[in-house]
């Protein structure tokens, strides 16, 4: 029947999907193509035209456009195809890269994040496709580099394919919670400057690291002072000043006082934290011979409950499962705050898997969650498509 989703061909798509390693390792020379063929196979296989494009060598971004022959706004439903690396293999139950399935759990890297939302998402557009004509347009994009510094949505955005979307569903793994909002994030690498010298002649030297000791210690006071002045988000939690990396002889060598150290912060915020503000806090605090780099600056983001698109993926859930959802909020950063700070569209963020379950051993998704997101994305499609441009163009 059309407009509705093919169980055994959806998920043996995403056990195809989950077996292609897609992990970005340059040096072994893995890549997102083999995950970015699949999607494009299978597009042109359903007689789509997908828009092909290397935001750098071997790292394609895939978009299709699946126009609705009636007038209304356009949908994006927007996931990535890159995974994390598994780590130690020998840890894990089921293979990383064994798709397994056992007692409706199918298992493996990148299985919940987030490569359940994409087959989900590409079947949803599929369905809608076979029920047309409906209004407006849904654009599919599987993007390159969410794990990264996400240049494949800063591409999608930089290159004009935002261009018209009124509004997106990030299809990230989220429990069955409405995401409508996200926190921010901020990458930074502060340098010490030191100079060398032999461990045991330390006065003819400058040590870097008690400084960068000592940055750390005020920032985690900053983190309390946030903290406190914010208070705790209702989705989000709380704003997080913490150190990842800490850097500062290498090759190790025991008796030798470096010449420099670096720690590097991942910044995690509430829409109430002014990342300007908080950068200019931390620069203030940071000490004599020490240099603060900002790697990254993403804002948090936050949809209103009444926006048309929050409304629909609420109904679809409603729907489909015979419930009210509840709302939630993001505890990453995903490629919806590009897409949010860069072309101004609201989104959502809805898919299946566990919340807490990515980058973990033993990764697994729901079969069952799977089918029933991409029969949430279907419904709630249509419902934002049939509401009328204007009230549903970009964040309110």
């Amino acid at each position: 029947m059309p407009g509705t989703i093919v169980r055994d061909e959806l998920v043996a798509f995403l056990q195809s999907l989950v077996r292609a390693s897609s992990q970005y390792l340059p040096d072994a020379g893995r890549s997102e193509a083999p995950a970015a063929e699949l999607v494009v196979r299978q597009m042109r296989r359903w007689g789509w035209e997908p828009d092909v494009r290397e935001v750098e060598p071997g790292r394609p971004n895939v978009v299709a456009t699946i126009d609705g022959g009636r007038p209304g706004p356009t949908l994006l439903f927007e996931g990535h195809t890159d995974v994390v690396s598994e780590g130690d293999s020998s840890k894990w139950t089921h293979p990383p890269f064994g798709a397994e399935i056992v007692e409706g759990r199918l298992y493996g890297r990148g299985s919940a994040d987030m490569k359940g939302g994409v087959a989900a998402m590409l079947f949803a557009a599929r369905a809608l496709d076979l029920a047309r004509p409906f209004h407006g347009r849904v654009v599919v994009a599987a993007l390159v580099d969410e794990e990264g510094m996400m240049i494949g949505v800063k591409d999608f955005v930089a290159s004009g394919r935002a261009l018209g979307v009124d509004a997106a569903i990030i299809c990230e793994p989220e429990e069955r919670e409405v995401c409508i909002a996200q926190k921010g994030a901020i990458r930074v690498r502060v340098t010490s400057w030191g100079r060398m010298a032999h461990g045991a002649m330390p006065q003819h030297g400058l040590n870097p690291i008690p400084p960068l000791v000592a940055f750390v210690q005020r920032a985690a006071e900053l983190q309390e002072e946030l903290q406190q002045a914010n208070g705790e988000h209702p989705y989000l939690g709380w704003d997080y000043i913490t150190p990842t990396v800490v850097v500062a002889n290498r090759p190790e060598q025991f008796n030798v006082i470096p010449d420099r150290a670096f720690v590097w912060l991942d910044i995690r915020t509430t829409p109430a934290t002014d990342h300007a503000k908080l950068l200019a806090h931390l620069r203030s605090i940071l000490g004599q011979n020490l240099e603060l780099d900002v790697i990254d600056d993403r804002p948090s983001t936050e949809t209103p409950h009444n926006h048309p698109i929050v409304r629909a993926v609420v109904e679809a859930h409603r729907a489909v499962y015979g419930e009210t959802p509840a709302f939630g909020g993001v505890p990453g950063s995903t490629d919806g705050t590009i897409l949010w700070r860069d072309a101004g569209i609201p989104i959502v963020t809805y898919g299946p898997g566990g919340k807490w379950i990515a980058h973990q051993v033993d990764e697994y998704v729901e079969v069952d969650e799977v089918v029933r997101a991409a029969e949430v994305y279907v419904e709630a499609a249509r419902r934002f498509l049939s509401v009328g441009i204007e009230s549903s163009s970009r964040r309110v």
